[in-house]
């Protein structure tokens, strides 16, 4: 017992840490992990058998992929272009970009998806002279949305499809139906929100020439060899698991074959994958890995069988709103690490713990738009719209956010009911 109360205080410190924005997260992760191991609370073997390389691995992959592509500036292409297809009307521009910034980061993680977009949004409002914080706004909880639909798209998904074996087929067919429902409907918010908040002149022919896409592209061979090694990768996603490879592995083998064919000093690109965040996600592992060794998820796990009595529909409800909720006032990473040991708990009593995953996803990822710390896009995207005179508080996120956050859990809790309870398919 008193191993268990230390353990659990270690790691809700940890988190308040965090969530405070104090110290750096993965400091804070790094020495609550360390304490953990130095003071015996786990050994050192149990801690290294803690971390997920998988989740690791598909991270870096990933990274080194977005970090080399993004040097074509197909990404700025890409969001002039849909500029350009709304002829330059203000409402339109701003629910065309964040319908692009849902695409992008069903592929890309959130955050570089957002410190690609956010930038042509700080610039159109410019031009319209007008505050870019809807078009941000927007866009955060569109990466949030839009990420949650692939096993690639947010970094809770990554950890369940690691822990699950789920492959990237599953969360296509799982859970992308449900975000294409929930998409439909935000838009129609976000244009009732922010409809009166912005310019109803459309932009001028010589303002919309000065976004010339064509002017985007920087770099026409690199962007055909990162197209052509992305392509291998996504097609590799679809088929990995008939393989038998975990996506981590297609996404490391894509990042060495494109450094290797575009790359002839690497280190430069090694300095832009963000070393805090996997470092981060190390510490929490072990702190996580802890709270397993002690005990403390299988406690967690059976008071959870017995608030529910073991019912699947009640179970995953729980895990739905219980992930999203908490997602919202701490980022949904350490949630869903604690959240996934848990269900991986519950499994190993027999229980069918299928809808359980679905619930975690569908929670953790759409419950990181609640509020301006729920998600680590959500403070990025704030900060580059905090260095113009225009500032996003985090009252100014919340009156927006909690709002499409519990839209979201009310779609995906009849979602889940409808498809896994009702019509069972």
């Amino acid at each position: 017992m008193f191993e268990q109360i230390v353990v659990v205080t270690i790691f809700a410190v940890a988190l308040a840490i965090i969530a405070s924005e104090k110290i750096n997260r993965s400091i804070v992760s790094l020495i609550g992990a360390s304490i953990l191991v130095i003071f015996g609370f786990i050994d050192q073997h149990h801690a290294i058998q803690a971390i997920d390389f998988n989740t690791l691995g598909l991270l870096i992959g990933m990274m080194i992929l977005v970090s080399i592509s993004a040097k074509t500036g197909f990404y700025e292409y890409l969001a002039i272009s849909v500029i350009h297809a709304t002829k330059g009307r203000p409402i339109y521009i701003l629910l065309a970009l964040a319908l692009l910034t849902a695409v992008l980061s069903a592929f890309l993680d959130n955050v570089t998806t957002i410190l690609l977009v956010s930038p042509i949004s700080l610039f159109v409002a410019q031009i319209l002279r007008t505050s870019p914080v809807p078009f941000i706004i927007s866009q955060i909880m569109f990466s949030n949305i839009g990420g949650t639909a692939t096993l690639v798209g947010d970094p809770p998904n990554i950890i369940i499809g690691s822990a699950a074996g789920l492959s990237y087929m599953d969360f296509i067919v799982n859970i992308a139906p449900a975000v294409g429902i929930i998409l439909l409907i935000s838009l129609l918010v976000i244009y009732f929100y922010f409809r009166n908040q912005i310019p109803k002149r459309s932009m001028k022919k010589e303002q919309l020439e000065q976004l010339d896409p064509r002017k985007a592209l920087k770099d026409i061979p690199l962007l055909i060899k990162t197209g052509t090694v992305f392509t291998l990768v996504m097609i590799g996603f679809f088929v990995h698991s008939v393989f038998q490879l975990e996506a981590a592995t297609i996404a490391m083998a894509g990042a060495a074959l494109l450094l290797l064919l575009t790359i002839k000093h690497p280190d430069d690109i090694y300095k832009e994958v963000e070393w805090g965040t996997i470092l981060f996600f190390t510490g929490l592992f072990v702190m996580v890995g802890a709270m397993e060794h002690v005990g403390i998820i299988e406690v967690i796990a059976s008071q959870v069988m017995n608030l529910t009595g073991g019912d699947a529909l009640k179970t995953s409800m729980l895990v739905l709103w219980f992930s999203g909720l908490s997602s919202g006032v701490i980022d949904n990473i350490p949630i869903t690490t604690v959240l996934v040991t848990m269900i991986k708990d519950i499994q190993a009593t027999g229980v069918d713990v299928n809808t359980l995953w679905w619930s975690l996803s569908l929670g953790a990822c759409l419950g990181g738009n609640a509020t301006l710390i729920g998600a680590s896009a959500n403070v990025v995207g704030a900060d580059i719209c905090n260095r113009t005179e225009y500032k996003i508080t985090f009252f100014d996120f919340l009156k927006y956010g909690l709002f499409i956050s519990l839209l979201g859990f009310v779609i995906a809790s009849g979602y889940i009911y409808l498809r896994y309870f009702v019509f069972q398919f």
